[in-house]
């Protein structure tokens, strides 16, 4: 009589000793805006951000990245799934951002010049209280060749 052999059982996942993984996801927006800081002269913004500075604003093209850092799901084999993340990011960034004016249509950016640089740190203010400690990095690109990334206030180095 043959034996019969248990089917074997898939792990969904490795072990969680494996550390965790990074998962991004990219979207995008189109936005104008100023870089202008009121406390200076119309010269020194002019010199300090030439076109960037234009009283009649310019636009971009965005595209942000949203990292997050944890160890997979042995369950679900996800660290996240990717359509909260993608649901997040509408709500916190692309849907306040989009076909706006950052400078006078953004609550959350007012007061804010916006650069890049002001831009990931805005960003990574609206996400870190619903992603905590898996929040890894935000990159945001203002064209294909000039990005900014922000690791948050620990700098995840």
């Amino acid at each position: 009589m043959a034996t019969q052999r248990k089917p074997s059982v898939r792990k969904t996942s490795p072990s969680a000793a494996a550390g965790p993984v990074l998962v991004t996801r990219k979207a995008h927006f189109n936005a104008a805006h100023r870089l202008h800081n009121p406390a200076k002269s119309d010269a020194w913004n002019t010199e300090t951000f030439g076109p960037c500075n234009n009283p009649r604003w310019h636009g971009h093209n965005y595209v942000v990245e949203v990292t997050v850092a944890a160890p997979v799901d042995p369950v679900t084999g996800y660290v996240m799934d990717l359509r909260n993340l993608c649901a997040l990011m509408e709500k916190k960034i692309v849907a306040p951002c989009d076909h706006r004016n950052l400078n006078e249509e953004v609550e959350f950016l007012q007061g804010v010049n916006p650069s890049s640089e002001n831009l990931v740190i805005a960003f990574w203010r609206q996400l870190e209280p619903e992603l905590g400690d898996t929040l890894y990095a935000i990159k945001l690109y203002e064209t294909e060749r000039n990005f900014v990334e922000y690791r948050g206030p620990r700098g995840n180095l």
